[in-house]
């Protein structure tokens, strides 16, 4: 309040000076000194009221509490079948899983039955698959589909030797061609069935002219003799005893007419008249 009666009573002195001066005051310089005064005051007024103000305390946020010991809810869960395990017994060849039970057989080691460095794998069969029924003496030719597994070529030389079970009359001669590594190739031995019925097999492996190597080819055979056909008996007709038959025939028999003999007629004679 001090610094409003200060600034009226300043203001009150400028109008005197300025009054007794005998001198005019311009309108707007007035206007200029009462804006300004006003303002000093309005500032004054409102920084006042500011210092004279307190703010409120803050408010002290909830503190929240902690349980005293945590509460563990369980929920019931229904489980389903317990899975029985199945167990798998692994197979050597890639690829392939054979259930619990049933084992593979164990099949030769491709690479034993090489000799050096050759090596034959039977593919399958071309002719005659096992088991072909064939009549006594019949001739036929049995071929095997071959790959060559060794490490070098199979020479001109190379032969199919026989070597167990019945040779079936069998002859083979040389390959007479070149078969490169890992080619295929077909070799072939021309047979003939036995006369007596059964069953009979032929075992033959590939020699180098030396020795033997390679997979055992085989060919098995069931030799059938022809079945005699019966012949139907002749039928005989036997007559029965009783009245016999009388063939009547159905039409009279037409009697030819005898065919006219033409009667020559004399020719007269004219006698000349004298």
């Amino acid at each position: 309040m001090n610094k409003h009666r200060t600034i009226i009573i300043m203001l009150l002195i400028a109008l005197l000076i300025t009054s007794c001066g005998g001198e005019e005051v311009p309108t707007e310089s007035v206007e200029t000194i009462m804006t300004s005064a006003v303002g000093t005051v309005v500032y004054s007024f409102f920084e006042t009221q500011t210092a004279a103000y307190t703010p409120p305390a803050p408010t002290p946020l909830p503190t929240l509490m902690q349980p005293s010991s945590p509460t563990l809810v369980l929920s019931t869960v229904t489980l389903g079948p317990t899975p029985t395990p199945t167990l798998f017994y692994y197979s050597p060849t890639p690829g392939t899983v054979t259930p619990t039970g049933t084992l593979t057989t164990a099949t030769v080691n491709p690479a034993s039955l090489a000799f050096g460095c050759n090596n034959l794998a039977f593919v399958r069969d071309v002719t005659i698959p096992s088991g072909t029924i064939m009549t006594p003496g019949q001739v036929f030719t049995k071929t095997w589909k071959v790959e060559n597994t060794g490490t070098c070529d199979w020479a001109f030389n190379y032969v199919l030797v026989f070597t167990s079970g019945n040779k079936l009359e069998g002859e083979t001669s040389r390959i007479q061609k070149k078969v490169a590594v890992g080619s295929w190739s077909e070799l072939s031995v021309s047979m003939a069935a036995p006369e007596e019925a059964g069953t009979y097999t032929s075992s033959w492996r590939f020699s180098d002219g030396k020795n033997l190597f390679g997979a055992t080819l085989s060919v098995n055979i069931v030799v059938k003799k022809p079945t005699a056909t019966p012949v139907p008996p002749t039928a005989t007709f036997t007559p029965t005893t009783g009245p016999t038959a009388t063939y009547t025939p159905t039409s009279t028999p037409t009697t030819a007419a005898p065919t006219d003999t033409p009667t020559p007629t004399p020719t007269s004679t004219d006698t000349p008249t004298s």
